[in-house]
């Protein structure tokens, strides 16, 4: 399986152009967007549009410039998926995810990220990989020396920790794009605005 994940587009609709462009000549199955579409809930217009016109599959989640009410009417207009608290199997990699951050205008407390991701994580125990989707970055990774204002995770650390997943793709951080790390036996990868393709 193929697919382009980005994160951070804030209502920028050429990105969001380049990236669908991206995804198309690609010949992706999947586009997974890791939150922060819109730049605080504002121009959502052109977003998942272009993607949805190239006859791409999208999984997104809310960052911490969207409500996960804003999400779930972007997935809901653009016959698209909510990944927040929830999972969906595609062929036979799971994904679940956790939106918002620990941090900004849309937040939730550690316990409450750990807690989402654990509600989508239980529907996918019979899946050959499991994905993780977040927008902020996990606490003791590598992706945290990248900046002094965005502390990581430990929600998300702590669900690493103990689901195991194969990957989580995270972004919120626009300074670690592409950068990689491990946390136990979980790639950890900030897939930035620019996107990044990837083979299951």
């Amino acid at each position: 399986m193929k697919i382009l994940a980005a994160s951070d587009i804030h209502g920028d609709i050429k990105l969001a152009e380049a990236l669908a462009d991206k995804a198309e000549k690609e010949n992706v199955d999947l586009v997974v967007l890791c939150g922060d579409l819109t730049y605080a809930e504002l121009s959502t217009k052109g977003i998942i549009g272009p993607f949805k016109k190239k006859n791409k599959k999208v999984l997104l989640i809310p960052g911490n410039h969207e409500t996960n009410a804003t999400a779930d009417f972007l997935a809901e207009m653009y016959d698209s998926t909510n990944l927040h608290g929830y999972s969906l199997k595609y062929k036979d990699v799971a994904f679940f995810g956790c939106g918002s951050a620990n941090i900004g205008a849309f937040q939730l407390s550690e316990e409450e990220i750990f807690n989402t991701l654990k509600k989508g994580f239980k529907y996918t125990k019979d899946a050959r990989k499991k994905i993780m989707v977040t927008h902020v970055h996990p606490s003791e990774s590598l992706i945290e020396k990248f900046t002094s204002h965005f502390p990581g995770s430990k929600g998300v650390t702590k669900a690493i920790k103990e689901m195991k997943p194969d990957l989580l793709l995270c972004g919120h951080v626009h300074e670690a794009e592409g950068i990689e790390d491990r946390i136990g036996s979980t790639r950890v990868l900030n897939v930035g605005r620019n996107g990044k393709i990837l083979e299951i």
